[in-house]
């Protein structure tokens, strides 16, 4: 059981390092990685039909690696916010987190497009270009050009409500904040029989794709970073929350009912996440934060965001789109998809992602609310001793930053 509050510290752990949950970065790659997983057995890589059945059995539950962002970005958000920032300020750093790689995306999507003679629907592309898309339930139009940056409509949505929220969430009785811990996983589980009181044609855009349904993933990482920064949380340390999360994946692929997955994973991530942070605050030991993986969720933003991309464009420019490949070319040529995304994608995040954070993100604002110039090395800003703030004087953003770990989509 753990039990962090926001002014404590493991002896011998440094403050920054503390503040800035390095595990947290290493479960983005792991998220990432269950969504590669699941497209590479639903995008028919492998024509085989026994190595496909491998991978989509493995996979089955890749998609909640979107689930896992949406936790984990409320978690992260609620635990870096500071004093003396504004919501303005805010929202501008999320904006130059997210929208240069969308934008580069989105232009290499419509030139594929172009290319292979796509029909466009002029709508739909200003919808995704803008990150609206989302909220259109039409065919066609959230899961248009790019199709994972739907996940970013979502978080955008997240990201204009949080700044509002927030100073309710610090004003929450702890009782208040463990009902939205609990109370999330049970809508999630109601919306199987309340999707029946949607059209059917718009069922699968209402429980997976609606930002307003999509947030309950979000404020339920936001209510259990609130009550692990005010000491309140209570939950497994990192062993037994990473076995408790390979159990409830293996017990829910195998033996239990789909309209069941998201209520059950939604409890083993938020554990596994709290733990992770736990983790990094007290020192103990994270296989989660080693340099690889650090380095892996670094890269894994720009990941989500090229993964669908190459795959269809390389599939369709050889001729095996919708077949797979055929032979023994199936499993390899996964293995090839993914190296070859995780270099593109350090290319993404090299020259685009960090760049433009540097160039358009505003100067941090330091522990005593005025603006910090970034550090040495161009990292957006240091990380700075953790002070928890008076009860009376929790203002939107009331600790340093530790937002870097926030990956949308996902």
């Amino acid at each position: 059981m753990t039990s962090t509050a926001a002014d404590r510290q493991a002896p011998g752990v440094g403050r920054g390092d503390a503040s800035r949950l390095p595990s947290l970065t290493g479960l983005r790659w792991v998220a990432a990685l269950l969504v590669f997983g699941f497209h590479a057995g639903t995008m028919r890589i492998i024509a085989e039909p026994g190595p496909q059945a491998v991978v989509g059995e493995i996979f089955t539950l890749g998609l909640s690696g979107v689930q896992f962002f949406f936790i984990l970005s409320g978690f992260v958000l609620v635990w870096s916010a500071r004093p003396g920032d504004s919501r303005r300020r805010f929202w501008r750093r999320r904006f130059a987190k997210i929208y240069p790689n969308h934008v580069v995306m989105w232009a290499l999507a419509m030139l594929a497009m172009l290319w292979f003679a796509d029909p466009i629907n002029p709508v739909a592309a200003l919808e995704n270009l803008f990150l609206v898309q989302a909220w259109d339930p039409r065919p066609g139009h959230f899961y248009s050009v790019n199709n994972v940056s739907w996940s970013l409509s979502c978080e955008l949505f997240f990201y204009l409500c949080l700044p509002l929220a927030l100073p309710a969430v610090r004003r929450a009785r702890p009782w208040m904040l463990w009902a939205v811990v609990i109370a999330v996983p049970l809508l999630i589980l109601a919306l199987w029989p309340g999707q029946t009181l949607v059209p059917e044609q718009s069922r699968w855009w209402f429980t997976q794709v609606f930002p307003l349904v999509r947030s309950l993933e979000f404020w339920m990482g936001v209510a259990a970073a609130e009550l692990m920064l005010r000491g309140r949380w209570r939950g497994p340390r990192l062993p037994l929350a990473s076995l408790i999360f390979v159990a409830t994946w293996v017990a829910a692929s195998q033996w239990i009912r789909a309209e069941f997955w998201a209520a059950l994973l939604s409890v083993a991530y938020v554990l596994v996440i709290a733990a992770a942070a736990d983790a990094d605050v007290h020192g103990r030991r994270s296989p989660l934060r080693s340099r690889p993986m650090v380095w892996l969720g670094e890269v894994s933003f720009a990941f989500y965001l090229v993964h669908v991309f190459v795959i269809t464009t390389i599939l369709r420019l050889t001729g095996d789109w919708g077949t797979g490949l055929p032979g023994w070319w199936g499993p390899p040529a996964v293995i090839g998809f993914l190296l070859l995304t995780l270099a593109l994608a350090a290319l993404l995040h090299r020259f685009v992602e960090q760049p433009m954070m540097r160039r358009l993100a505003p100067p941090r604002v330091a522990r005593g609310g005025s603006p910090r110039p970034p550090a040495p090395g161009g990292a957006p800003g240091g990380a700075a001793p953790r002070q928890r703030a008076p009860r009376g004087d929790r203002s939107p953003t009331a600790y340093p930053d530790r937002e870097r770990n926030v990956h949308p989509g996902q």
